[in-house]
């Protein structure tokens, strides 16, 4: 039987996991579990190849990679550029857009939208969250996408950063070959968030795994990843399950929603929230919760992605799980070696793939 070039999250079996990708893959299992996962689909790596098979496409993009040596930058951004235009000038096969179409429309009926659902369109490689390995921000996520013809395009894009200049470096310093590697595409409900940021089931600093960091400021969590801001951070027990430690910091931009424009902004923080703290104590412990959650489930110290969004009834907000991966700093080292403690800023930005923001 064809494998189907697109599969809803709460419809995906464990059968269809390889073809999801690993963000995708993921994102199913927390589903399957009853976790509080926004809705939507995934273009599955069946749509994908596809897409290679029109006019030659995989043969192109093996031209322009072939040769390339680990470090030639230069090179690798050539042949990023190359590739890029190469994806921007091949139509959608018809099966692919087809399919697409009809999941994007039919999770715009599920949530009461007459086909302007805002979504997410987020890069999932095959290679993407493994145990041993992080992948994480060598490929594109797009937010605010509304719009069957916008996210068609998202879909496509998302391909294409699978060959970016930073994706073609990392696979080629580690002698991964580009083309056994393949994307996935996931398709989700826009969290409007109200706050946002990363949860991780050990301390970063120095891999403690008695301990949950939590890390989060205003909005979208972009401004987290990108640097825009330094975010409140909270360290909590997990034994005791009390907060030991709070650092507030003052955090003057937040990315939001401009539904008029159908895209997101960055806007300034007014000056009653900027130096306040951005959960209480209840927020923060159903962030600890659910973290301790998934990693029992998962087996494992894990990155999280969450949000809070604004819902009618629930004062703190209704908390959401955007992502869950595989911790691979800490996990990967023996017991009993001591290591520098790494700076949390630097940590932080593998916890998340970096977010282009939709003009």
């Amino acid at each position: 039987m064809t494998a189907p070039h697109t599969v809803e999250f709460s419809a995906a079996t464990p059968d269809d996991e390889t073809r999801l990708g690993g963000k995708c893959a993921s994102l199913v299992r927390m589903v399957r579990s009853g976790a509080p996962v926004p809705p939507g689909f995934a273009v599955t790596t069946a749509a994908w190849n596809a897409m290679l098979g029109q006019g030659g496409l995989a043969r192109r993009i093996a031209a322009a990679v072939e040769g390339l040596q680990p470090g030639d930058v230069a090179g690798q951004q050539a042949a990023a550029e190359c590739i890029a235009k190469l994806f921007a000038g091949e139509p959608l096969p018809a099966e692919v857009a087809a399919a697409v179409t009809c999941a994007y429309e039919t999770l715009c009926r599920m949530e009461g939208a007459d086909g302007d659902l805002p979504v997410a369109v987020r890069s999932s490689a095959t290679a993407e969250d493994l145990p041993d390995a992080s992948f994480a921000g060598q490929q594109d996520t797009y937010l605010w996408v509304v719009g069957v013809d916008d996210v068609l395009r998202r879909v496509r894009d998302c391909w294409a950063s699978l060959y970016t200049a930073r994706a073609i470096g990392y696979r080629a310093d580690r002698g991964i070959a580009h083309a056994g590697v393949q994307m996935a595409v996931g398709v989700q409900k826009m969290v409007d968030a109200r706050v946002a940021g990363v949860a991780m089931t050990l301390d970063p600093l120095n891999g403690d795994r008695t301990r949950i960091a939590i890390d989060a400021s205003w909005g979208l969590g972009e401004t987290v990843v990108s640097g825009d801001v330094t975010p409140d951070h909270f360290v909590v027990d997990k034994v005791l399950r009390q907060v030991v430690s709070r650092t507030i910091s003052s955090k003057a931009v937040e990315v939001v929603a401009d539904r008029a424009s159908r895209c997101t902004v960055h806007r300034d923080v007014p000056a009653d929230r900027r130096e306040a703290p951005c959960l209480d104590d209840q927020q923060i412990q159903a962030v600890a919760s659910m973290a301790r959650q998934l990693e029992k489930q998962f087996g494992g110290p894990q990155d999280i992605e969450w949000a809070f969004e604004d819902t009618p009834g629930q004062p703190c907000g209704r908390l959401m799980l955007l992502q869950c991966r595989p911790e691979t700093v800490w996990s990967q080292r023996k017991p009993g070696v001591a290591h520098a403690s790494a700076g949390l800023s630097g940590l932080v930005a593998n916890l998340l793939t970096p977010v282009r923001i939709q003009a």
